[in-house]
């Protein structure tokens, strides 16, 4: 075992020291004029790798903050930190357990021995599993009580057994294969499950209970209404195995549901929810797109495994979009980070970023448990190019906060129309230049004056047209969305916000903070729901208690 645990105080290391004094030196640094000065600022601040290509040069470093940058990761272990989360040691210290979700993309020909055990065979047993029932339904040999054919999937899950999957399916909707559509039910909120349901045929409906603990109330909540909206329309108990799948690591708790034990797919606690999407959680992904184009996403995955785990840290695409978040969140006073993709398939990956991001490095501990002196995870959001640059892109030009920002842009649109490709990449690259150059106060006067503007109108209008400019932004680059790029550009980030955390020296893969909820949840539906229950612990929740049940009609 090393020394990952440990977790000492970044703002001790070295590296850390010397950017605080650079960043004292770059304060008036200009990437307007770092464009003009250096010729080969671009070639030397972009990088290719695993189908995606990164062009970080629209940022406030030189080539000595880069090495800073790098040296902070070096020294804060990330190096040995990535090697014990691939080797399987118990990373995740306030659980006890390993963390192993790049083992999901792994090739069954590269063991993987944890505590005895090669867990490449549980992950390709469990992918062969996969692979037989999708084949089966593809090919219209699964069926439902009537004998008809499986048209629709339902897949009953939320949080991480939601947002990956939703997002890959819907990225990948080109490659969808006809007769199979997926749906998503996650909240417990009946106007959803109507929404859901409202289209469906009870004979054709397949429905996938996504839960690792089988014990998550949205999910248990949604599973039994879906349950008696099946027995309600004529589907009977006897013919319940041919409409009802679970994706759970307790077992005995599924076939108490009535799911026969065929139908239940194996999860492992050493699978975070949020990095779920490449197990058994996956299935309504391999139903939509097959389970060829599936092994193709874990395929683009593990290229993206192998260039964090070989490539130095000065050319490793997770690490330098990792030490940019660092450099902007803890020296510069950055609190957010948007994240822009232009391609409307990629709408939903901003969800499964926040999840990702947030519940990873949303800490104030360090993983030995000593209280953290320095900010960690930034809040993360954003949207679709190009309708977020008629809404908040504005507050990224003009406003006061620093806000960082990523896009993510294909070349080739799987749907073309007109010249409308060429109009979202001109946008995209439109929006990062003008973070970067903005407009000045002359070069307002000069574009009102050449209008034909008076001075005293120029005087009174200029101002406003002033954009400061300076804003930092990367640039994720892919020729095309398919499964391969998307696996690569989804473990990019995943890795991206590992590393941060091991900067930071948090650990990434609880979600102490998620648990309370849960609880509290629990003891407030009591308070509502039984008279003659204890009043709550603060007037607040009492008298919003009150409210809902002096006008609630159950």
């Amino acid at each position: 075992m090393n020394n990952y645990n440990k977790a000492s105080d970044v703002t001790a290391l070295p590296a850390w020291r010397k950017l605080l004094d650079h960043r004292e030196s770059m304060n008036n640094f200009s990437m307007r004029d770092a464009f003009r000065d250096d010729g080969q600022r671009f070639q030397d601040f972009s990088l290719a790798g695993c189908g995606l290509f990164l062009d970080y040069s629209k940022n406030l470093i030189t080539h000595q903050t880069r090495s800073l940058l790098v040296n902070l990761a070096r020294e804060a272990g990330v190096e040995q930190a990535a090697h014990a989360m691939f080797s399987g040691e118990k990373i995740n210290c306030s659980e006890g357990r390993p963390v192993l979700h790049t083992a999901l993309r792994r090739p069954v020909g590269e063991p993987l021995m944890v505590d005895g055990r090669n867990l490449m065979r549980d992950v390709h047993g469990a992918l062969a599993q996969m692979t037989d029932v999708v084949s089966r339904i593809h090919s219209h040999l699964w069926r439902g009580y009537n004998d008809k054919v499986i048209t629709d999937v339902v897949n009953i899950g939320i949080g991480g057994s939601f947002l990956g999957p939703e997002l890959v399916s819907e990225a990948l909707a080109p490659f969808a294969r006809h007769g199979v559509r997926c749906h998503y039910l996650a909240n417990i909120d009946g106007n959803e499950f109507r929404e859901v349901t409202a289209d469906l045929n009870v004979e054709t409906t397949l429905f996938i209970i996504s839960s690792k603990t089988f014990g998550t109330l949205e999910t248990l909540k949604n599973a039994h209404a879906c349950r008696s909206w099946y027995l309600a329309k004529g589907g009977t108990e006897e013919k319940l195995y041919r409409h009802f799948i679970a994706v759970t690591s307790n077992r005995q708790a599924a076939l108490d549901f009535g799911i026969r034990e065929a139908n239940v797919f194996p999860m492992w606690d050493w699978v975070g929810g949020r990095y779920s999407l490449w197990s058994a959680i996956g299935l309504p992904i391999a139903l939509a797109i097959g389970i060829a184009n599936f092994k193709e996403l874990l395929s683009g995955a593990y290229a993206m495994d192998q260039h964090f785990l070989n490539e130095p840290l000065e050319q490793n695409l997770p690490v330098l979009l990792a030490v940019l978040g660092v450099w902007y969140h803890n020296f510069w006073g950055a609190q957010s980070y948007a994240f822009l993709p232009y391609d409307h398939n990629l709408r939903n990956f901003v969800k499964h970023l926040q999840q990702m991001d947030m519940e990873s490095n949303g800490k104030s501990v360090r993983r030995d448990g000593t209280p953290v002196s320095y900010t960690t995870g930034p809040v993360i959001w954003g949207g679709v190019g190009c309708n977020g640059q008629h809404a908040y892109h504005q507050l990224l030009h003009q406003g006061t906060p620093l806000i960082p920002a990523d896009f993510i842009v294909p070349v080739v649109s799987h749907n073309p129309v007109a010249d409308h490709q060429e109009w979202l990449y001109a946008n995209c690259l439109s929006q990062s230049q003008a973070l970067m150059r903005g407009k000045t106060l002359s070069e307002a006067e000069a574009e009102l004056k050449a209008k034909g503007l008076s001075s005293s109108e120029i005087e009174r209008l200029a101002p406003h047209k002033v954009i400061p400019g300076n804003r930092p932004s990367n640039t994720v680059a892919l020729e095309v969305i398919n499964p391969h790029s998307l696996g690569a550009l989804i473990a990019l980030y995943e890795h991206k916000v590992f590393v941060q955390g091991v900067i930071w020296g948090v650990n990434s893969f609880d979600q102490w903070g998620v648990e309370l909820g849960k609880e509290l949840g629990n003891s407030v539906y009591n308070l509502l729901t039984r008279y003659d229950a204890e009043p709550a612990d603060d007037s607040s929740t009492q008298g919003l208690i009150d409210f809902f049940r002096g006008r609630h009609r159950g």
